[in-house]
């Protein structure tokens, strides 16, 4: 019975004609007014069939612009990798990348050297030197001579302990920035012009009480009158150095007080064979004066 009713109705329904056009109502709640359109009835019984190729379409779409930008992302870093290995064939690698056989990053060696250069200058500032020092002396080193990363960082880290080691321990520098009026070497004796005299140091120009200050680590060994010098400093450094300061008006230190670069240790006077106020200045080697003039400046 039940077998029967369903054939019926499905017969039934297929021998419904429906008509060509069907007629939509749209209603617009806010006016009042209503609009029809007339639309083939055919395309209403496929609007599912429409609907589901436009969502088809749209998660297609969807799906493209992920992969375009997946493309896009790879291709970014496949164009980073090409400019690396770029870099690599051209021996330039980026500090961070770059290793010594030892695992130590180019990086830290860098750091290093401008320490190291920093406490050069720091030095330099305290002795009236304003020369900036870098690396580019121990680079010259290495221009017409092809060396591993490895050798090229061990040059500059050695040159730069050199230069550290000669700054602090050396006398050089100005004890006073002034001008000089007398240099070493021979010259007229400003008592007696007809008699040339032996000037074993240099003189600065200054005023009484004008800062005299100290141009290297060391320990002072004579605070006091020396006959000619006056009142006179002498401080022993390291590498049998010593550096005498003469014709003071004021002394600032004593015998066996240790000083360091920079340290103000007596005033500019005209003590003793002097002819006005000014600095003389000493270097000695062994005992020996030697032309102050050479450690004026630093020469690696």
């Amino acid at each position: 019975m039940y077998y029967f009713a369903e054939n019926l109705i499905t017969g039934i329904i297929m021998d419904l004609k429906f008509p060509e056009f069907s007629t939509v109502i749209i209603v617009n709640k806010g006016q009042g007014q209503t609009r029809s359109l007339q639309i083939k009835t055919k395309h209403l019984k496929r609007f599912k069939h429409y609907a589901s190729a436009l969502a088809f379409l749209i998660l297609g779409l969807c799906l493209s612009v992920v992969y375009l930008n997946m493309q896009n992302n790879r291709q970014t870093e496949e164009k980073h990798s090409l400019l690396m290995q770029l870099v690599r064939l051209k021996g330039e690698k980026p500090l961070a990348e770059v290793k010594t056989t030892k695992g130590i990053s180019a990086h830290a060696y860098i750091q290093s050297i401008e320490a190291k250069l920093q406490k050069i200058n720091d030095y330099l500032r305290k002795r009236g030197i304003n020369k900036e020092y870098t690396n580019a002396s121990a680079r010259s080193k290495t221009e017409n001579t092809k060396l591993s990363n490895d050798e090229q960082y061990s040059l500059y880290n050695n040159y730069l302990d050199h230069l550290v080691s000669t700054v602090a321990f050396t006398p050089m520098g100005y004890p006073r920035i002034s001008s000089m009026t007398s240099f070493y070497g021979y010259r007229k004796d400003p008592f007696n012009a007809d008699h040339p005299e032996y000037h074993p140091g240099i003189d600065f120009k200054g005023q009484k009480g004008d800062e005299v200050k100290c141009t290297a680590n060391g320990k002072v060994v004579f605070a006091g009158w020396r006959g000619g010098y006056g009142n006179c400093i002498c401080i022993k450094h390291a590498n049998n150095f010593e550096t005498l300061y003469g014709h003071l008006s004021k002394i600032k230190v004593k015998i066996g007080q240790n000083v360091n670069l920079g340290d103000v240790i007596g005033a500019v006077g005209s003590t003793g064979h002097s002819t006005g106020a000014h600095l003389h200045y000493e270097v000695r080697k062994n005992g020996k004066p030697v032309n102050p003039v050479k450690f004026l400046e630093l020469n690696s």
